[in-house]
């Protein structure tokens, strides 16, 4: 699944990931793939990205919006 993480000074991620977990307003939760469309708010915490190679990488944001459609998350954070 694609997944891309927006600020609005720049792109920090683009690419294939096998899951990403999310700091939800209501709690933390996961997406993989072919997951069910949705659209939630973030909160302050920490977006954690299972990329394709096995390998965790993590963004601290400051809260966010995130979308997950046909397989491609977009995510607009501070």
């Amino acid at each position: 699944m694609l997944l891309d993480i927006l600020t609005p000074e720049k792109k920090l991620f683009e690419g294939d990931v096998k899951s990403v977990k999310f700091p939800g307003t209501n709690g933390e939760f996961e997406i993989l793939n072919n997951h069910a469309p949705i659209i939630s708010t973030l909160t302050k915490g920490e977006i954690r990205v299972l990329n394709s190679n096995d390998e965790q990488e993590v963004f601290n944001i400051n809260g966010g919006v995130i979308e997950m459609q046909n397989n491609k998350i977009i995510v607009l954070a501070d």
